[in-house]
């Protein structure tokens, strides 16, 4: 089995940067993808971030160019820099991971506020 732990969303304003960790603990090795995703309010839950194991980076349009996903060495932890915030950021941000047959895995989730 495999479990998810976020941190670091919160309150910020519209420009400025948060940090989202996302550890990862279990049978990481049946990982073969993991991200980030997030739902705003009264909307339908989004892909934000997911890299594979083989290194291959998704990210939505609208994040590109402000959003980075990065991997520790160990494959523990997962980290969403995000810079240049807007309002419309403001979301529920879930941990994913894929496992195989199917089988996806989420964290609890972390409250991103994005103030005008």
């Amino acid at each position: 089995q495999v479990q998810l732990v976020e941190s670091g969303g919160g309150l910020v304003q519209a420009g400025e940067s948060l940090r989202l960790s996302c550890v990862a603990s279990g049978t990481i090795y049946t990982i073969h993808t993991i991200g980030w995703y997030r739902q705003p309010p009264g909307l339908e839950r989004e892909l934000v971030a997911v890299t594979t194991t083989g290194g291959k980076v998704t990210y939505a349009e609208s994040v590109k160019g402000r959003f980075t996903i990065s991997r520790d060495q160990a494959e523990r932890t997962i980290v969403l820099q995000m810079n240049s915030l807007k309002p419309e950021d403001t979301a529920v941000y879930f941990c994913n991971a894929e496992l195989p047959f199917g089988v996806n895995v989420w964290g609890q989730g972390t409250q991103v506020t994005v103030s005008s």
